[in-house]
């Protein structure tokens, strides 16, 4: 028996996927913006802040989010989420410089890491772990509709009014979800006060995780990897990992859960969201630069080209979910799903350069993707149980957030070391200068490098324990 009734269950399902799609579709939302929003506001050099700031600032709060969620009421501590997501949109929306806008976009990811978390851990606390595994799969189809959907909705939106609507109309979508979650909230699983509050965790945690996304993200571009600056990143991230660990375990109610991040039916699981992260947002953002640049596709026709993929993974997180909700073994669905996706990928790297057979083998890349998610989900909540459900759905979104800030930065030091520049200057500029052969050889052995990581993630999943699902009382 589910929590709630299931007609009651229903509204608030649309509720969190709307959230969730929020939150997911303002990581990329922007990227067709962006040259309008620099006409507007000047400040190019700044421009890549408008999405590295959301996103930093969405990574670094989201476990804050889940222990909050876990102590003091999910609901609750999503409605404070929506008031800062929507408060970030107007900072934004008014922006009259591009110091401005950055500080809107960290503002609505500070936000955006409670919806992304939060309206997760809802489906949770409402449904039995069986009857949830479809809305799993719903939700990793809808976080990559919104990923890949985002620029389409940006350039349509810029195109026929103006980038400010991309912000403004937040704020009525905020105020009715605020006004359903406050019926929510009084009717919410009770939360449980675990002690004192955990105060240098809490502000530990996100600060070493914003600097080692800022790290993987501007090294090799801002400053060099060997260089002064980069140096001290590393020994700060080395020394506060220490520092956070020693205390997390002397703590009787740590903002880490480490004793649930030491379970290898955790934290295999983690690992296998991160690569599966890396491969996707591979795809995403270098896919689209290789059929314009190296294959000479207009953008329309890209973006045309881009929609197998979304289809094949809205297919595959389905089907992963129904299959789910059927007594199918977890781990098997990442293992033959990213197996798939291994041989997709490998074969868009073998294969002569074809815009159309690109299109094609990403249904086959796309159905593989779609089936990690919604697997990942479920196993690490039933392994952790009720009371701690938005901790442990925060480390999942964590881990997601990683494996694609990772897997960006090395593919993009891998591809543009392949590419020979014969100048200091690097960008889709420069690649244009460059022979056909050149460009084609380095991004198929790019599409051959994310072949090996869906390798990996299909043997982690492989050699992940056999997790039965499970309901917890608590």
């Amino acid at each position: 028996m589910s929590l709630y009734p299931l007609p009651f269950f229903s509204r608030y399902s649309r509720l969190s996927f709307c959230l969730c799609f929020l939150a997911a579709v303002d990581q990329t939302l922007l990227a067709t913006a962006t040259p309008a929003i620099v006409e507007d506001l000047g400040g190019l050099r700044q421009a890549s802040w408008i999405t590295i700031g959301y996103m930093l600032a969405m990574a670094a709060s989201v476990p804050i989010y889940g222990w909050l969620g876990d102590n003091f009421g999910r609901a609750k501590i999503l409605m404070i989420a929506l008031v800062v997501f929507a408060l970030g949109s107007i900072v934004s929306a008014s922006a009259g410089t591009m110091d401005h806008m950055i500080a809107g976009r960290i503002l609505q990811g500070l936000g955006g890491g409670g919806l992304m978390s939060l309206s997760q851990s809802l489906v949770g606390e409402l449904v039995p772990i069986r009857q949830r595994a479809r809305f799993q799969g719903y939700f990793a189809a809808m976080f990559t509709l919104a990923s890949v959907g985002g620029p389409v909705i940006g350039g349509v939106v810029v195109h026929a009014y103006s980038w400010h609507w991309l912000f403004w109309a937040n704020i009525p979508l905020a105020i009715l979800a605020i006004w359903r979650l406050n019926r929510l909230h009084k009717q919410s699983v009770k939360p449980v006060h675990k002690g004192r509050f955990d105060l240098l965790g809490v502000l530990l945690f996100p600060a070493l995780i914003t600097a080692l996304l800022y790290w993987l993200s501007e090294a090799g571009q801002a400053f060099a990897w060997l260089s002064a600056i980069s140096v001290g990143f590393i020994g700060f991230i080395c020394v506060g990992t220490i520092v956070l660990l020693w205390w997390e375990r002397k703590r009787e109610s740590p903002f880490l859960p480490l004793d649930l991040l030491a379970n290898k039916a955790i934290y295999m699981p983690l690992l296998t969201a991160a690569l599966f992260a890396a491969c996707l947002f591979a795809m995403i953002f270098f896919l689209p630069i290789y059929l314009q640049v190296g294959l000479q596709t207009n953008p329309a026709k890209t973006g045309l080209l881009l929609i197998p993929m979304t289809f094949g993974i809205v297919t595959g997180s389905t089907l992963a979910g129904r299959l789910l909700s059927r007594d199918v073994a977890p781990k098997w669905l990442p293992t033959f799903g990213m197996g798939i996706a291994f041989i997709g990928l490998l074969l868009i790297g073998l294969l002569p350069p074809n815009a159309d057979l690109i299109g094609g083998l990403g249904v086959l890349v796309g159905i593989g993707l779609g089936t990690v998610m919604p697997s990942v989900q479920l196993v690490v909540q039933s392994v952790s149980g009720k009371a701690r459900l938005s901790q442990i759905t925060a480390m999942v979104s964590l881990s997601r957030s990683m494996g694609a800030a990772i897997g960006t930065a090395l593919f993009s030091l891998l591809l543009y070391g392949l590419l020979p520049f014969k100048g200091t200057q690097v960008g889709i500029e420069a690649i244009k200068q460059l022979p056909a052969e050149a460009i084609h050889r380095a991004f198929q052995y790019g599409f051959m490098a994310a072949s090996l990581v869906a390798l990996c993630c299909a043997i982690v999943g492989y050699l992940s324990p056999a997790t039965a699902l499970k309901d917890h009382d608590s």
